[in-house]
């Protein structure tokens, strides 16, 4: 995982607790089929790296097509399988960053093809419609919680009593729930959930911390100011150096 060897590179320790699974989604020919001659479309939108893993190659070595992408790390991986992208904000990841774009402010009559995750959010597309394109998603990849097994829990459960852990990384909204569920699930130790109110929780964005608070995790949060591994690094290190005075 390239955020735990970027902390370790920086002398942390890392302890990897996988809570989401992304497996592919839907019949590909059926939905190539249903999605037709990809030239058609005025724009194509890919909104996670994984929507790339998943979806590029749907794009057939099209390289006239003009591409859109939600994030540099989305960006990144259509740049390395080998295509432009031609719309990127600079300063945003998420979706409203991408929606402010000026080239996406006047989209009336334009065709707009979405790849996305089956569970991903859907204000894209309803600003997009609103906005007077014809939408079309495909859905190509799924978000599935992970069962780590009984050992892997105490595992986590000892560190934690050891006091070698410090802080709980979640990279999404969903990643901290499918933790806090499986903090609280018949496989974990008892004490887990607690342990986990008793932690730094390190989260990517305010939407993250604000769905979090609403779960009713109450821990502290470390915000980074993107999704972006260097940033959640270096916010961890702003917040290890104002604990330890350095």
């Amino acid at each position: 995982m390239p955020l735990c060897r970027l902390l370790e590179a920086k002398g942390a320790s890392t302890l990897r607790l996988p809570a989401v699974e992304i497996k592919p989604l839907g019949d590909r020919r059926a939905l190539s089929a249903h999605l037709g001659d990809l030239d058609h479309f005025d724009l194509v939108i890919f909104t996670s790296a994984n929507a790339v893993r998943f979806g590029v190659s749907f794009l057939d070595q099209r390289r006239g097509l003009t591409l859109a992408a939600l994030g540099p790390a989305t960006a990144r991986a259509l740049n390395q399988a080998g295509y432009r992208v031609a719309i990127h904000p600079n300063d945003s990841i998420d979706t409203e960053g991408l929606l402010r774009h000026a080239q996406l402010e006047r989209v009336a009559g334009q065709r707009i093809l979405i790849f996305k995750g089956g569970d991903g959010r859907e204000l894209l597309r309803e600003e997009l419609t609103q906005r007077g394109a014809t939408v079309v998603t495909a859905d190509v990849y799924e978000r599935a919680p992970t069962i780590p097994t009984a050992a892997a829990l105490a595992t986590v459960h000892e560190r934690f009593a050891a006091g070698a852990m410090h802080v709980v990384t979640a990279t999404s909204l969903e990643v901290g729930r499918n933790l806090l569920n499986l903090a609280t699930g018949e496989r974990a130790p008892p004490e887990l959930r607690d342990e986990f109110e008793q932690m730094h929780w390190l989260v990517p964005s305010e939407r993250v911390a604000l769905g979090l608070r609403e779960l009713g995790l109450k821990a502290p949060l470390l915000q980074a100011s993107s999704a972006e591994d260097q940033d959640l690094v270096t916010a961890l290190l702003r917040w290890r150096s104002s604990v330890s005075g350095a």
